[in-house]
């Protein structure tokens, strides 16, 4: 356990998730003290420049609720995006004049899911972050609340910071909340113990999760910040759940909160955005023949295999590819509009050319743009 925690310490490239809960008060509005406290950390943690780290932080919707007179989160979308837009200001303003305590510069970054699934969108939010963590700046990442729709958000940070620890290729990724560790139980109950090390998924098949944050601020609970933590180990990265106010510990390789270690490989791609962070807008279901070339083969999607379509979808738009039995078993950006569909069921690319044109010699899903589903 001492060897992985010191690979922690020894960590360069850091992304740092902190929740609403520990950034603000419960009525909404942030917390300046508790801002200030985070920032004394990753300051110094970053001291000399041989640590780079970037913030993902929720509390945008929290700190616009006082400010617009509303006494708790709102569950309509508008009133968020609302609270979202005046509360992002003040987050970022925030981090901005306590981050210049210590000469740091910040550069605020908001991604939506949707832009990250596509390859051009994907590339330069890996270059923006990558100059601006070169030109010794801290990104303070978040969601775009303010025009993210329902089915394109990512619907809580944690998932958001295990994709961006993916996405600049970081060592090490620190979930902070209002929970020091993941626990084999209810941690308000007697006898229950906090879980220093998970292996991979077994060590937790046994334990009962809990889903609510202890604030009422925030969207993620327990079970948000353990999926994000095996999202990041499946792509290589280490991970630390704990408190905020166990950041320095957990920085420093201290034996606080759960460490997850690595289960995966590295991959510099973006399909696990398009595996996890990406909303079908429809489904296409495949021959088997197709689904062989698709699973086993990696190969892209030809017109030939297709044997049905279902939804309302665009070019570029995540969809869902299906056996026969109606499992998912991969998902892609389709090349074509769902009502062009019914036109290439089952045709070869050559004849659709000669029919059609040549725009229609092409794959439906390109290999490219789809990840295998496992099961």
């Amino acid at each position: 356990m001492a060897g992985a925690r010191q690979t922690v310490g020894e960590a360069r490239r850091i992304v740092v998730k902190v929740g609403s809960s520990s950034l603000t008060t419960a009525a909404g509005g942030l917390d300046a003290d508790r801002v200030d406290a985070l920032v004394d950390v990753l300051a110094k943690t970053r001291s000399g420049g041989e640590r780079e780290i970037v913030l993902v932080s929720s509390g945008a919707i929290a700190a616009g609720l006082a400010p617009l007179g509303l006494r708790r989160r709102p569950r309509d979308l508008a009133r968020q995006q609302a609270a979202a837009s005046v509360g992002q200001g003040l987050l970022v303003a925030r981090y901005t004049a306590s981050f210049a305590r210590y000469g740091v510069r910040v550069g605020q970054v908001l991604l939506t899911s949707d832009d990250m699934s596509r390859r051009a969108h994907h590339r330069n939010a890996s270059r923006t972050l990558d100059k601006l963590l070169a030109m010794g700046a801290l990104p303070v990442v978040n969601e775009n609340d303010t025009v993210a729709t329902d089915e394109i958000r990512f619907g809580d940070n944690d998932r958001l910071a295990a994709l961006v620890a993916h996405l600049v290729r970081a060592d090490l990724l620190v979930l902070l909340s209002d929970v020091d560790g993941v626990y084999d139980g209810d941690p308000s109950r007697p006898g229950t113990s906090r879980i220093a090390e998970v292996k991979g998924p077994e060590d937790l098949a046994h334990v009962e999760i809990g889903s609510a944050g202890k604030a009422g601020v925030g969207t993620g609970g327990m079970v948000t910040k353990v999926e994000a933590a095996r999202i990041a180990a499946a792509a290589g990265i280490q991970v630390v759940l704990t408190s905020a106010v166990h950041a320095a510990d957990a920085l420093g390789g201290g034996d606080t909160g759960t460490y997850f270690h690595p289960t995966g490989r590295r991959s510099a791609d973006r399909l696990l955005w398009l595996q996890h962070a990406s909303t079908p807008q429809g489904s296409l279901t495949l021959d088997d023949g197709a689904v062989r070339a698709v699973v086993e083969g990696r190969k892209s999607l030809l017109p030939a295999g297709i044997a049905g379509v279902e939804g309302d979808f665009s070019a570029g738009d995540p969809v869902e590819l299906r056996n026969r039995e109606g499992r998912a078993v991969a998902r892609g950006l389709v090349n074509f509009d769902a009502k062009e569909i019914p036109l290439l069921v089952g045709r070869s690319t050559r004849e659709l050319a000669r029919e059609l044109g040549p725009g229609y010699e092409r794959e439906v899903v390109h290999r490219d743009d789809l990840v295998v589903l496992h099961p």
